[in-house]
């Protein structure tokens, strides 16, 4: 089936918005310093702890999100709205530092996931399914992962195939394990976040602006993401896959 010409400029606007430059380039331009130095105001024993965090703070925002949305597929999406909020719970980060992280980062992580849902609707999806869910937290997974991430080197393709394979490992329920894989992946792009809002010159309004750019960027991993969603719908999985690789 051949897309139409809106479709098919659609999906270029997806590929755009996913293979887009990653977080951690966007974060460390904002800092003004390579990535590796901003790392470094990443206290060692917070990396360990921050899979936990947000593993808890994405099943709680999952479970929460779809609740607070009306289920009214196709209604614009509050983009703007979320990144307000987005930036001032990023303000209170930047005055508290990285000891707010256990209070800052659910929050922004709640008020991320339901901007996603809210994209999710706007592209057609029923928030009310598993499987639109499962695809909110999928987003999480997408970009500003480190070049050390075998997945990364395949793109958007290559993550959700590999998210596919993971919720097909036995044990867990696969909400449950597709939560552990994208924390995994999600704990290194939020150890940029923390790390440049530990920079002493980043304060309140450094901390805002870093969590608009983290919006940003997960709104659009988001629109991309829903985008092929939807056209995949309409003309399948695999006749989207090609074209989208053509490119």
């Amino acid at each position: 089936m051949q897309l139409s010409s809106t479709d098919l400029q659609d999906l270029k606007r997806a590929k755009t918005l996913l293979e887009n430059p990653g977080l951690a380039i966007k974060i460390a331009n904002l800092v003004g310093m390579p990535l590796d130095k901003v790392l470094e105001n990443l206290p060692g024993k917070l990396n360990q702890k921050m899979e936990g965090v947000i593993q808890a703070a994405l099943r709680k925002a999952a479970d929460t999100a779809a609740l607070s949305l009306q289920n009214a597929p196709g209604k614009t999406s509050s983009d703007k709205w979320h990144k307000l909020s987005a930036a001032v719970t990023g303000g209170l980060g930047g005055i508290f530092g990285v000891a707010a992280l256990a209070v800052e980062l659910p929050v922004s992580t709640a008020i991320m996931m339901r901007s996603i849902t809210d994209i999710a609707r706007s592209e057609g999806e029923d928030i009310s399914q598993e499987a639109t869910r499962l695809a909110c937290i999928e987003v999480f997974a997408f970009g500003g992962s480190s070049p050390n991430d075998d997945a990364a080197e395949f793109g958007y393709y290559g993550v959700r195939a590999a998210l596919a394979i993971s919720a097909k490992k036995e044990g867990a329920t696969i909400l449950a394990k597709v939560i552990a894989v994208v924390a995994k992946r999600f704990s290194a792009t939020v150890a940029q976040k923390v790390s440049a809002q530990a920079v002493p010159i980043i304060g309140a309004a450094g901390g805002a602006f870093i969590n608009t750019i983290f919006m940003d960027h997960f709104q659009d991993m988001a629109r991309g993401h829903f985008i092929i969603r939807r056209l995949e719908r309409t003309y399948g999985n695999e006749a989207i896959r090609e074209l989208y690789q053509s490119f």
